[in-house]
This record gives structure tokens, C-alpha cells and sequence, in this order.
């Protein structure tokens, strides 16, 4: 008996720390249902695409058009968000390597984000310009777009 206790203790205490190994790994507020619904692995994350827009090779002058391209890509944008493909957008401030915004895209493949890149008017003519890397980001990236649009007062 006192030869089992010797082993039993240390077996007991080696499984008392794997246990807390294994629980401090696994998150206690984790949502099954949530994770679900946003596409997410086991570590909180998807893949996205990162779009940097440049300035294109249109340098057009004609301001009926630049206006018209610009006034679709912005429409462009708002049905992108609202189709759940458009989670981040933004502006870049001036810079010396001619980017003028980012997206981040909700598709997991370069060739779809050039699919849904070609719905934009400013792209098309040129005067934009993207560059399209893959992304490796949180899935609950999206969740702050409902809170985003409670918070602007002036639209474009």
C-alpha cells in the first residue's frame, strides 16, 4: 500500500497541473455561436484581404468625371458594408508613397476581393489604384460596424 501511495501522489499531482495547463489556454467568455456566425478558427481569427489604394495613372482634370467616379466609389463602399464584404475603410494622410486609403475586405482570397474591387468606379478609371495582401485578423473585426454607425454626425 505504501509503495502504491508513492505513486499515486505524483500521478495526482501530474495531473492537477495538466488540468490548470489546459484551462489557462481556453478562454472562459469563448461563444460557440458567436465564433460560428463570424467565421472564426479556434484562435479568435479569419482570413481577410488588406487593400491599400493608391493613386492610378488617370490624372484627368475633368471634373464632372472625377466626381462621378468618387460620388460611386463612396456608394460603392456603403454596399459593400451593407453586403458584409466591407469592414474597415479609411483615408491615408499624406504621404510621400501616393496611398490615399485602406480596406479591409471580408473575403478570404485575393480573387474574390478583385472581383468585389471591380464594382468601384474610382478603381475602374483608374484613379485609384490597389495593391492586395492576404490578412490574418480577429473575426470580430465586423462587430464595430454596428457601433460605427452610431457614432458619425455627417455623412459623405
Amino acid at each position: 500500500m505504501k509503495n502504491q501511495m508513492k505513486l499515486i501522489i505524483p500521478l495526482f499531482v501530474l495531473l492537477l497541473c495538466f488540468q490548470g495547463m489546459l484551462s489557462q489556454n481556453t478562454n472562459p467568455k469563448y461563444d460557440a455561436e458567436l465564433a460560428e456566425k463570424l467565421g472564426a478558427d479556434d484562435y479568435g481569427m479569419k482570413q481577410y484581404v488588406f487593400v491599400i489604394l493608391k493613386t492610378g495613372t488617370n490624372t484627368s482634370e475633368d471634373k464632372v468625371l472625377k466626381d462621378s467616379c468618387f460620388n460611386g466609389h463612396f456608394k460603392n463602399m456603403k454596399k459593400m458594408v451593407a453586403d458584409n464584404k466591407l469592414v474597415v475603410a479609411g483615408p491615408i494622410g499624406k504621404n510621400d508613397k501616393t496611398y490615399r486609403g485602406i480596406f479591409i475586405l471580408n473575403v478570404s482570397t485575393l480573387e474574390e476581393a478583385k472581383v468585389l474591387l471591380q464594382t468601384d468606379p474610382a478603381i475602374n478609371a483608374k484613379f485609384l489604384e490597389p495593391e492586395l495582401y492576404e490578412w490574418y485578423g480577429s473575426a470580430a473585426l465586423s462587430e464595430y460596424l454596428e457601433a460605427s454607425d452610431k457614432v458619425w454626425k455627417k455623412g459623405f
